[in-house]
């Protein structure tokens, strides 16, 4: 790859005129970069499409093209990108649905809005994946249909389809009222009984580790079980049974769905598996009872999830948070707290508890600037990227703490140049720092140029705007072919280079 030209072909500031020669001499590669620059003309965007085929997809999918701008016999990739956005013609659609090759149909089947003869056809398709794409996005009287079919691929796709009749799928968890599946993917190609082995060493072979059939087709009824129990179209007399369920991938499913019975939570609030108590703990579903004791569960990943419950009661939060090891990181009940709550969290005397609301970005002026002067480092590490923090306060966090928190405020929005430049001069160099200040919006030419010392800031630094024009022109000639991209995108690059670059 030409990394000077695949710069150039994402700068921002590179001419129409450069970009028509550019697209003249590139090869499918740098059709890719071109095609993402959002100022491309009509008859720029056309030829990009016309030449490349994979282009052409990328550009169609993003509604760069209308249907006239395809050839559905020669760019069948980008009339299906089309007819997935709703804007292709139905006579592709009819066309697409006779295609030989099957991943061209399959795609297709994925389209919505098709008309109905081509819906009947995809659903008697020769090859089973087309006719479980189908299934997988159909309409509800398709779906019900294709429950019946006799592969189990099918009906494990119906189980997915959020548009299934919600006694479809019942239906399905249960079997009650639906002959046996006569073939799965397994069954189709290995001699029952048959397990897959993990370390299958044929090269051609596609099927997943594990996939086992007997005859019952057990693991891709297992997958359609699966489906079922995370498709909220599920109603909770099919699934409520699943609580008690030999897998513990099936059990760890159902804690997640959020229209869980009170009864149902509290089995799985008692499931062996940390993993199941850990996924229901964040549940939105569970009342204060179960919050407050699985709070209290012996396993710290449960008690973290706990944590990330969006309606935990402050007090447990207050209790878990030195404990559950959160970090710094907004929490739902965090950022959900009234006016009240959060004044009585930055006063908490708990430096952990300060830390998590120091989190929010909307903080009262009065509560953000005390919590910027806290005298804990894990707290002013939360508060440091605060906006509308004043240079002396964010001077004066690094004055007290220094490594600690340097970071942090040159990672704030609103730290003066004048502050990064002194940042980027950190004796010792911290190489998080130069990062950030590499990446900021206000980083100033000094302060750039100290970042060129780091390695992976010298990455970013080298297509920052606000890097002397000559000295990005010098960086086209760097070993790391990251900066050499950044660059050449870098719009600060003057314009006799960028017309000397390109052929």
């Amino acid at each position: 790859m030409n990394h000077v030209l695949y710069g150039l072909a994402v700068n921002p500031a590179l001419p129409s005129e450069l970009v028509d020669r550019l697209i003249a001499a590139a090869d499918s590669e740098l059709d890719w970069a071109l095609a993402e620059r959002e100022d491309l003309s009509r008859a720029q965007t056309v030829t990009l499409a016309r030449r490349d085929e994979a282009t052409a997809v990328r550009l169609a999918h993003e509604g760069r093209l209308t249907a006239a701008d395809v050839d559905s016999a020669t760019q069948p990739g980008a009339a299906l990108a089309l007819l997935d956005n709703g804007a292709g013609s139905p006579e592709w659609a009819r066309l697409l649905a006779a295609h030989p090759d099957a991943d061209h149909r399959q795609k297709l089947a994925a389209c919505p809005g098709l008309p109905s003869d081509v819906v009947d056809g995809l659903a008697v398709d020769p090859d089973v994946r087309v006719v479980a794409e189908l299934a997988l996005w159909t309409t509800p009287d398709t779906a019900a249909r294709l429950a019946r079919h006799p592969h189990a691929e099918v009906r494990s796709a119906v189980a997915a389809n959020e548009r299934t009749p919600p006694d479809v799928l019942s239906m399905l968890l249960t079997g009650d009222g639906i002959p046996p599946a006569r073939w799965c993917l397994v069954c189709d190609r290995e001699t029952t009984p048959f397990v897959h082995d993990p370390h299958c060493p044929r090269p051609t072979c596609t099927l997943w580790p594990g996939a086992a059939c007997d005859g019952t087709h057990q693991s891709t009824v297992h997958e359609l079980t699966h489906r079922a129990l995370g498709n909220p179209a599920t109603p909770s007399e099919a699934f409520a049974g699943f609580a008690d369920h030999a897998s513990m991938l099936l059990r760890l499913r159902l804690a997640a769905r959020p229209d869980l019975p009170p009864s149902v939570c509290e089995r799985l609030a008692r499931d062996p598996s940390p993993g199941v108590r850990a996924e229901l703990a964040g549940n939105p579903v569970l009342d204060e009872r179960l919050i407050r004791d699985l709070a209290a569960d012996p396993d710290q990943h449960v008690r973290r999830s706990v944590a990330f419950h969006p309606r935990v009661p402050l007090d447990v939060l207050g209790s878990l948070a030195g404990l559950a090891r959160i970090g710094p990181t907004l929490l739902p009940r965090i950022a959900a707290a009234s006016p009240g709550e959060v004044e009585e969290l930055a006063r908490s005397p708990h430096a952990a508890v300060r830390m998590l609301v120091a989190e929010r970005r909307d903080l009262p002026a009065g509560i953000r600037d005390e919590l910027a002067a806290d005298p804990d480092a894990k707290v002013l590490k939360s508060i440091a990227g605060h906006p509308g923090l004043s240079e002396d306060r964010l001077r004066a966090m690094v004055d007290r703490h220094r490594v600690r928190v340097v970071a942090g405020v040159a990672a704030n929005p609103d730290a003066s140049p004048a502050l990064l430049e002194d940042l980027a001069r950190h004796e010792p160099p911290v190489g998080k720092v130069l990062r950030e200040v590499a990446r900021h919006r206000a980083a100033t030419a000094g302060a750039l140029l100290m970042c060129l010392t780091d390695e992976r800031a010298r990455r970013t630094a080298a297509g920052h705007p606000h890097l002397p024009p000559r000295v990005a022109a010098d960086l086209l000639e760097d070993d790391d072919w990251q900066v050499v991209e950044a660059a050449a995108a870098n719009p600060s690059l003057p314009l006799a280079v960028m017309a000397r670059l390109v052929p």
